[in-house]
């Protein structure tokens, strides 16, 4: 794949999508102490950049690759882009998707795609999908698209970098890239390497997911044994044979972002700025502050997509919290006798302190009963001065450490 790959999907793309907007970040600027752009991705008229890759893959089909339709899998962005370009080209789809994937997002899916696309719902990660439509596709003869393991998707995926060059009109010294599977990145990577060498070129992974990591240091594509799928836009467990390569000749630095950073920003994101950013859309930019960006440099960071359910609001500004220090569980052995609770408010809690979790279990037999208590500081350097508190206290108390097992029943 070369960069004419890219210029040539670009030109399939221009009748149906037109440039997503490139904005300048105050508030990311201000920390770096430079410009940083944020790529808007996430106002493709499917939400993320996936139309690029998924409408250049389908739009080269012969009549009787068409005829006999495509199968796809997605954590749900990918999903989206198959939907919009069936519906646009007359082309019967089935799209598989993992059960982690949101609400939202399966709703879109089936929006978009309207009569000519089937969802089928399955497993509980990207691979499991994926295994699923692979076996789809050998069984009935149907067109499998893949998400990011091929060069067409790569190439409309790239069209991203040839969009940037344009519309700033001259070269960043960065651009931060989102990393799953590799397809964008790979596609960025082939287009600027080619006609852009001198800009550089950062990738990002979530920490729970760091598929890309674990292949450059194996020297090939492997699966991951544990994968946090809370950043379903890029929780893929093994990259793409075609992507791999691509990134490891181009030495693509790689940075872990932990996905209570990625939270951070995304409320970052809506509160600050206004956007409305899924984990995958918020983690170019969640890695900023762990870049070495110098000072007065130009960097672009791709908003990758905006499919965010609302109802995981909750969990965002719990993880948020607790990467953040502010937010801490402890189990509380309470004395089974009166005003024990009251001693516990006046005697441990802080003035800025607040209980955002209570539970207990009285037992009539036992001297005393265990309470599971979340605890929400103003600053996280309370914390210090709460446990020196807890130690003095009557009570026994422990704390629930964020790597305990115990934590996944509180997420």
């Amino acid at each position: 794949m070369t960069a004419h790959d890219v210029d040539l999907a670009a030109e399939r793309l221009r009748a149906v999508i037109g440039p997503s907007p490139l904005q300048i970040s105050p508030r990311l600027s201000d920390a770096v102490g430079g410009e940083v752009w944020l790529k808007r991705e996430d106002l493709q008229p499917v939400r993320s950049y996936k139309i690029r890759g998924a409408y250049n893959l389908i739009a080269q089909l012969s009549p009787e690759q068409r005829e006999r339709g495509v199968v796809c899998a997605s954590a749900g962005n990918h999903a989206q882009g198959v939907a919009f370009a069936c519906a646009r080209l007359g082309v019967k789809a089935r799209v598989y998707l993992p059960r982690t994937t949101p609400r939202q997002k399966r709703d879109r899916v089936a929006k978009l795609g309207g009569k000519v696309v089937d969802v089928i719902v399955v497993g509980n990660a990207y691979d499991d999908a994926a295994a699923a439509a692979a076996l789809d596709a050998e069984r009935n003869g149907a067109t499998l698209v893949p998400a990011f393991d091929d060069a067409r998707t790569v190439a409309g995926q790239g069209t991203v970098a040839r969009e940037i060059m344009s519309q700033l009109g001259s070269e960043p010294d960065l651009v931060v890239v989102p990393v799953g599977g590799g397809g964008l990145l790979a596609g960025m990577t082939t287009y600027l390497r080619e006609r852009h060498p001198g800009v550089g070129i950062a990738g990002v992974e979530p920490a729970g997911a760091a598929s890309m990591t674990a292949a450059l240091a194996a020297g090939g594509p492997l699966p991951l044994t544990d994968l946090d799928p809370f950043v379903d836009g890029a929780a893929v467990r093994r990259v793409g044979d075609t992507t791999f390569p691509i990134v490891r000749d181009a030495d693509i630095p790689l940075t872990p972002v932990a996905e209570g950073r990625i939270c951070m920003e995304m409320l970052a994101l809506y509160q600050t700025d206004g956007i409305i950013a899924e984990p995958a859309g918020a983690l170019a930019p969640a890695a900023i502050d762990a870049l070495p960006i110098p000072r007065g440099s130009v960097t672009v960071c791709i908003l990758s997509g905006g499919n965010n359910d609302v109802s995981r609001y909750a969990e965002i500004v719990e993880r948020a919290l607790i990467h953040e220090g502010r937010k801490h569980y402890f189990l509380v052995d309470f004395p089974q006798e009166p005003g024990a609770l009251r001693g516990f408010l006046d005697d441990v809690l802080g003035p800025d302190d607040d209980i955002t979790l209570f539970e207990y279990v009285k037992r009539n037999n036992r001297e005393t009963g265990p309470a599971l208590v979340g605890i929400e500081l103003g600053r996280p350097e309370d914390l210090e001065g709460l446990l020196a508190r807890m130690e003095s206290a009557p009570p026994h108390i422990e704390r629930i450490p964020p790597d305990s097992p115990q934590f996944r029943f509180l997420l």
